[in-house]
């Protein structure tokens, strides 16, 4: 009952996250937690989760240091 009720969710926001790629949206949101939930039971979902968040970091890295550089001017 736990695994069905955490593939469920999980699936759900994780679906959600992928449509919010394509559309306007906070996909930066449902698509971690989406794997998160789904990380609990399936192994494959914990190595798109640690993918997920290294791209969201190098993102974040790279968005400050154009920050930087637009206060600098």
């Amino acid at each position: 009952m736990k695994k069905m009720a955490v593939t469920l969710i999980g699936s759900t926001l994780t679906l959600i996250g992928a449509i919010f790629i394509l559309l306007p949206g906070p996909a930066f949101l449902f698509l971690p937690v989406g794997l998160a939930l789904l990380s609990l039971e399936y192994p494959w979902a914990k190595i798109w989760l640690k993918k997920t968040q290294r791209l969201m970091r190098a993102s974040a890295v790279k968005l400050d240091a154009w920050i930087g550089q637009l206060r600098r001017r």
